[in-house]
């Protein structure tokens, strides 16, 4: 079903997990067995929300794709992270008919697209103005002190084929293994990230020219402008 480069930074955590998911997989074993815990169960009709359902019996529905297969390796990878997005979808305060509300948005932007990451607070800062210039040419060496984590299983499903635009919505932690949830969360407070931006994660961002693709490390003036061509940020 998928052939992950391991060599790659955002696969590699997972590696150990996967592995032996894989091979089941290879072995004719559907995606919620292959997962090997009783935690997955196959999908199929149900009475309540996804959302609820996980909440109510423990067990996450899981369909035979690539999609829900990283869902489930960010499960058995950070299994607290996990259940905590799912306690806050469910305690999120009440929204319109129709909407989720902006604390619902922002989980589930996490639950897709989401990136742990530990950084020196200039970087903070930086990323939260989207000053890439600053983020990652003048700032570059403190990336040496940085920790990241895709936890996005959407995200992680795309960089099966990593291009340029490819994007995170970043959760900044103290601990990437040991995160925790803000109370109050909106998807504002989750700023966006090319990953192949990060410095060591992908070879040709090595050069002076990589950060001037203004397509792709956008203005911040423009990060709530509708992107073009398939371009995230």
């Amino acid at each position: 079903m998928i052939a992950p480069d391991w060599a790659q930074p955002w696969f590699a955590p997972y590696r150990d997990v996967a592995v032996p998911v894989l091979a089941r997989l290879a072995a004719g074993r559907p995606v919620h067995s292959a997962l090997a815990h009783e935690r997955f169960e196959p999908a199929g009709p149900r009475n309540t929300g996804y959302e609820q359902h996980i909440a109510a019996t423990g067990r996450v529905p899981t369909r035979h794709n690539a999609h829900d297969l990283f869902n489930g390796l960010v499960w058995l990878r950070s299994p607290g992270f996990k259940a905590a997005l799912n306690r806050a979808h469910i305690a999120a305060p009440p929204a319109p008919p129709g909407r989720r509300g902006p604390l619902r948005d922002a989980l589930t932007l996490l639950d897709e697209s989401g990136l742990l990451l530990a950084v020196p607070q200039p970087l903070r800062q930086a990323l939260r103005e989207q000053d890439w210039t600053t983020l990652f040419v003048t700032q570059r060496a403190l990336w040496r002190q940085a920790r990241a984590l895709v936890v996005g299983h959407a995200l992680l499903e795309k960089l099966l084929a990593p291009r340029p635009p490819l994007c995170a919505r970043v959760l900044f932690v103290a601990d990437i293994e040991a995160p925790q949830l803000p109370a109050t969360l909106r998807p504002a407070d989750l700023p966006p990230l090319p990953v192949l931006g990060i410095p060591g994660w992908w070879a040709p961002n090595a050069a002076g020219d990589f950060y001037a693709d203004d397509r792709v490390f956008r203005p911040k003036r423009l990060a709530s402008a509708p992107a073009q061509g398939g371009f995230a940020c």
